[in-house]
């Protein structure tokens, strides 16, 4: 049988935790054949980012042209953008089942999107978007609201079709406050979709080894939803997956390791 076939628009890690590496690891998991479109390059490790480079836009735009004539996917994912130029290419092309990850900030706080960027995403990519992801920092920055409902409302409102609003995080201003020993209590996604709100709930583990999390599991839904699975079981499977990818983590690098891709998929995907 020929296998679903899904799209990433995202930056490359070099050290495969996060970016376009991390999705398509994660579609290969869920039985989908995966396509990538590079948006920037890194340098970076399980330690720091050290440098970004981020490409044409007119390029990243050609590589989307290529790719859509020949396989089209069935969902497509986009990641790190870097310029409004690229956010503006990425608009401009018809995307089915659009998961906007908006990927702001590295785990290791360096920008991956430029300033002007951000209002292109807020006006061109997210009012196309099947479904917007964003972390409790990314929705305070988008919305500016701290309650995860109201932030995944104000998404709607924007014109996603759904909001997801990931809950790994303990606070919405700052990204450093998802570290190891200071969380406490459930990790709790909040959905809403078709008016009616879902929350997804887990334990949290304490772990430095959460990079590429956002990357993984909004790649698991994407994988998901162009296998056919409709939204909410799509983000409950995603989310069974990547807490358990975080439970049994490889513990590589010296600093915020990958979650463990390999992690059991069959009875999340439905194979």
């Amino acid at each position: 049988m020929t296998p679903p076939v899904a799209l990433t628009v995202a930056g490359s890690d070099p050290s495969g935790g996060a970016g376009l590496q991390a999705d398509l690891k994660t579609f290969f998991r869920f039985g989908v054949y995966g396509e990538a479109v590079v948006t920037l390059l890194t340098v970076q490790n399980t330690t720091d980012v050290f440098e970004i480079r981020v490409l044409d836009g007119e390029f990243v735009g050609a590589q989307l042209d290529a790719v859509l004539r020949d396989i089209p996917p069935g969902a497509v994912k986009t990641g790190a953008l870097g310029s409004a130029e690229i956010v503006e290419a990425v608009a401009a092309r018809e995307l089915p089942n659009l998961v906007v990850d908006p990927v702001m900030i590295s785990k290791h706080g360096a920008p991956l999107i430029a300033e002007e960027a951000r209002r292109a995403l807020i006006e061109k990519l997210i009012p196309k978007a099947t479904l917007v992801t964003p972390n409790g920092p990314e929705a305070f920055e988008l919305t500016g609201a701290e309650d995860p409902r109201e932030a995944a409302r104000r998404l709607v409102e924007m014109g996603a079709r759904a909001a997801l609003v990931k809950g790994g995080h303990l606070s919405f201003v700052s990204p450093s406050a998802s570290q190891g020993s200071q969380l406490e209590g459930d990790a709790v996604d909040t959905l809403l979709v078709d008016g009616e709100f879902h929350e997804f709930r887990a334990a949290r583990i304490a772990t430095p080894h959460t990079h590429g999390t956002g990357c993984a599991t909004a790649a698991a839904i994407t994988a998901l939803l162009a296998r056919g699975v409709p939204m909410v079981t799509a983000v409950e499977r995603a989310k069974r997956w990547i807490t358990e990818a975080i439970r049994t983590n490889p513990g590589f690098g010296a600093g915020q390791g990958p979650v463990n891709h390999f992690a059991k998929a069959s009875e999340e995907a439905g194979l």
